[in-house]
């Protein structure tokens, strides 16, 4: 599953999503807009993806030059690709990885492997894996400056173990005996 590339956005290959708010906005803090984000853990393996990431980050820097940065290209940009061995070192998840968040005032269209549409909150969580649709984009906001990532769409690739240490109903409980009078 490679990924793809063109300008600014790009299709990534098999990621894990974390910090998935997908099907509801979110806000991270009071008084922010609520937005639709996940966050992207890529394997440090998935060079196709981190390139791809990478080349769309140049052509964003690219396009701020003008649009942004006043004709120049910071030297102290923020960029949205992250390594998790050094900004999440304590967790596991993020290990051998890159991550990249991304958000967007619009709810993504969500679809599974056959292209059909998931609008059920519990089709896609944190842990699972997909490919992202993502738009890579400069900004210049209040003296900060760098490139984003705005989400665009989803596919689920295949169900994950849960993150966030919540159990599943079928994880906690056995099946019942119908025929138990000791439940009453």
């Amino acid at each position: 599953m490679k990924a793809k590339q063109n300008g600014t956005k790009v299709i990534t290959g098999k990621v894990r999503a974390s910090y998935a708010h997908i099907f509801e906005p979110h806000s991270m803090q009071e008084g922010q807009e609520p937005k639709y984000s996940v966050s992207l853990i890529i394997p440090k393996s998935d060079t196709s993806t981190i390139k791809a990431i990478e080349k769309a980050i140049e052509e964003a820097k690219e396009q701020g030059e003008i649009s942004k940065f006043n004709g120049k290209i910071p030297a102290k940009l923020k960029l949205p690709l992250r390594d998790g061995d050094t900004e999440r070192e304590d967790d596991e998840v993020y290990k051998d990885a890159y991550f990249i968040n991304v958000s967007s005032k619009q709810a993504p269209g969500i679809i599974d492997q056959n292209k059909i549409r998931l609008t059920d909150p519990g089709a896609v969580v944190s842990g699972d894996y997909i490919r992202a649709s993502i738009n890579l984009f400069p900004f210049n906001t209040n003296g900060n400056k760098g490139i984003a990532a705005g989400l665009n769409n989803i596919q689920l690739v295949e169900k994950g173990e849960p993150l966030g240490g919540a159990s599943s109903a079928e994880d906690d409980f056995d099946e019942l005996d119908t025929d138990d009078d000791d439940l009453l």
